[in-house]
């Protein structure tokens, strides 16, 4: 069959059908990794799995920027949320996780993520906020204000 496709539009649309074809199952099965509590096997997997989906969601959506014409306030104002989902994460593996090993490693991504906002905020000139206090394991995660000092006074 292969042997009769010259190229041209018909090789272009085999291509496509092929790309379609092998695409189409994972795009499908994308959205089923995301359905958490109804798979939860415990109580407090059900909990971590429905505080991350919100998490990620919170994180997906802070992350839809309006370009500015400015690259370097644009990465920012999309990697401020990534980092913040980041924290979300590790914050949910110290609250639900058992694995110690994994536990370490949550706490250095909130330290190294939130390092991170800071030097990304301060390199745009934003101002950053007073130290807070690390998050505690119980409660829920706090709503997150991704703007700095300088876009909530123009409000």
């Amino acid at each position: 069959m292969l042997r009769f496709l010259k190229p041209g539009l018909g090789a272009a649309v085999f291509g496509v059908r092929l790309l379609v074809a092998f695409a189409a199952p994972p795009l499908a099965f994308a959205h089923e990794a995301h359905t958490p509590a109804q798979q939860a096997a415990t109580t407090d997997e059900g909990a971590f799995l429905a505080e991350n989906e919100a998490a990620m969601a919170r994180m997906m959506s802070a992350m839809d920027v309006k370009p500015t014409g400015d690259i370097d306030r644009d990465f920012v104002a999309m990697m401020v949320p990534h980092h913040q989902g980041g924290i979300d994460m590790a914050v949910l593996e110290l609250r639900y996780g058992k694995n110690e090993q994994l536990r370490r490693l949550a706490q250095e991504i909130i330290i190294s993520q939130t390092q991170e906002i800071v030097a990304m905020k301060l390199a745009i000139g934003e101002q950053v906020a007073a130290s807070v206090p690390a998050p505690k394991q119980a409660g829920p995660l706090p709503a997150h204000n991704h703007m700095s000092k300088s876009e909530e006074t123009k409000k």
